[in-house]
């Protein structure tokens, strides 16, 4: 299944949120699950991003979906990023190399 990134930044009413409901982030978690993506890992950060999500979903149009979504309701700024395995960069880099032959 596809893998993405996704960097979120928390909004001014986002970590409101977060501050009266620290559980808030694992609510989000099981609405983003039942929109169709699946959280793979996640991560709080420290620096220009308050978080990274590794989420697996079945297509492009798929977590374009869950990012309008989240992003639409003002606590979240998401930055989603499509993602591959380092075997399957490598495998593609390895037939580059053949075709190239």
């Amino acid at each position: 299944m596809p893998l993405y990134v996704m960097f979120t930044r928390l909004s001014s009413e986002g970590r409101k949120s977060m501050m009266n409901n620290p559980q808030r982030a694992f609510e989000v978690n099981k609405e983003v699950e039942a929109m169709g993506a699946k959280i793979v890992a996640q991560y709080a950060l420290l620096g220009n991003y308050d978080f990274i999500n590794i989420l697996e979903a079945q297509s492009n149009e798929a977590i374009a979906r869950v990012a309008s979504e989240i992003g639409s309701r003002g606590t979240l700024e998401p930055i989603t990023m499509a993602a591959i395995t380092m075997q399957d960069y490598v495998r593609e880099l390895e037939t580059a190399k053949i075709v190239r032959k």
